[in-house]
């Protein structure tokens, strides 16, 4: 079969062997300290082991004559990618969340190095299968799935992209103080900060602040009535959906517009009451953020390009 793709970009992230070598200099001296404390070594070695041979085992199946790189996730936000590249993820499902942002259009086949240990709702390949359908990718033979980013555009237009969620509030764990306008309707609010979810990211961290409004209704004594599949929705869906973190309501804030689905018809819109400290970030990290102080407006909708993940 002829390649359709020129070059296989390979996306990882340091295992936390790695990581306590960096921070220890030496594996024998990252060793003693853990094992003094009373921790097992002997896992974290073979999971760095079992990552270490899902890598190597994807360097084997790229065809000869087809380029390939190895970039860590840290590079990926500085990484051009080209028009002709297929792009595999060997890690978690937020290695997928914190790559697919950065696309612009090339599909992704995510690989779940370890599957006893992750989940993978994101990671549809496993060490032992990926191989054929790597193969038939190269090829241009592939099924993908479609997944609905979102996008954050401010006022003195820059832009940034979730595949999960945004997090719009202050840096630290002062009241975030903004105005909030969606559907027609408009609030000033004081809260610990918006949640924005795409598809993909309703059953992340929504689904946290879903269960703890619930458990508070329930602990008044109020009845919940869960919504449809529990609030998910669909990866290609056309909404987002918003929900005020912690709203305070007093004589100037209000608290009554916390929670909704969005689409790009009538967008959500955000405007900052912070002189400093006010900030919106992207899929739970906290570098990948702009400034969102005194002045600055947001307008969040769907973006353009959606993520198209190589599925089964």
């Amino acid at each position: 079969m002829a390649a359709l793709f020129e070059n296989v970009v390979i996306v990882t992230r340091k295992t936390e062997l790695d990581e306590l070598v960096y921070r220890f200099n030496t594996k024998a001296q990252a060793k003693f300290y853990l094992e003094q404390g009373g921790h097992s070594f002997a896992d974290i070695e073979a999971a760095h082991d079992a990552h270490q041979g899902v890598l190597n085992a994807v360097r084997e199946a790229i065809p000869r004559g087809t380029k390939r790189q190895l970039i860590d996730r840290e590079v990926v936000p500085r990484f051009l990618f080209g028009e002709d590249d297929l792009v595999v993820t060997v890690g978690q499902d937020g290695l997928v969340s914190n790559t697919a942002k950065y696309l612009n259009g090339q599909p992704l086949l995510a690989i779940n190095p370890e599957p006893a240990r992750f989940d993978g709702i994101l990671l549809p390949f496993q060490p032992d299968s990926f191989g054929s359908y790597l193969l038939r990718a190269l090829g241009g033979d592939m099924n993908t799935r479609a997944v609905t980013l979102a996008k954050a555009t401010s006022s003195n237009n820059q832009e940034l992209l979730a595949f999960n969620d945004f997090f719009i509030g202050a840096r630290s764990h002062i009241s975030a103080r903004y105005e909030i306008e969606v559907g027609g309707r408009r609030e000033n609010h004081s809260s610990s900060g918006i949640i924005v979810s795409t598809g993909a990211g309703s059953t992340g961290w929504l689904q946290s602040v879903y269960a703890g409004a619930a458990g508070v209704v329930q602990a008044l004594g109020g009845k919940v009535v869960p919504p449809p599949d529990s609030g998910r929705l669909p990866w290609d869906t056309d909404r987002l959906a918003f929900s005020v973190r912690e709203p305070f309501p007093s004589q100037v804030t209000q608290c009554s517009l916390v929670h909704g689905l969005f689409s790009d018809d009538a967008p959500l819109k955000v405007t900052s009451k912070m002189a400093a400290n006010g900030v919106i970030f992207s899929d739970g990290v906290e570098a990948d953020y702009l400034d969102f102080n005194a002045g600055t407006e947001l307008v969040i909708q769907t973006a353009p390009v959606r993520t198209r993940l190589v599925v089964r």
